[in-house]
């Protein structure tokens, strides 16, 4: 389980979805929360700052979450930060894609705190 007092990085190119993800992770007894607009933004902040998560959407310029979980895997001092894809793209070869480049969960949006807090509680970390 993650350590909830660890700050968090929400990453999506729509302020709406950072919102809702926000609240849920709050429900759920986040509080350390950060966020990022692509994964550009959100590769600047994992080099300056450690975070216990982080929850990035798919589809985003000019850095997708899937690159961004690619650098993040390939650099020495981030690849071991729990990285949970959040996205509307139900493919199974996206899902597998997703878990193939190191994804520690997969999940489709909309989704409940419930379902949120499911997907965490696979994510193992300290």
């Amino acid at each position: 389980m993650i350590n909830k007092s660890l700050p968090v990085l929400i990453v999506d190119d729509y302020k709406t979805t950072v919102r809702i993800v926000s609240n849920l992770l709050r429900q759920i007894g986040f509080e350390n929360l950060d966020e990022a607009s692509n994964g550009e933004e959100a590769l600047k902040k994992l080099e300056s700052q450690t975070y216990g998560l982080v929850l990035s959407d798919w589809n985003m310029e000019p850095m997708s979450g899937y690159e961004l979980l690619t650098r993040i895997r390939s650099h020495p001092d981030m690849r071991d930060t729990p990285f949970v894809m959040i996205t509307a793209e139900t493919r199974p070869e996206n899902i597998v894609a997703a878990k193939s480049a190191g994804a520690d969960n997969y999940i489709i949006k909309p989704f409940t705190a419930e379902t949120l807090r499911g997907k965490l509680e696979t994510v193992n970390a300290d």
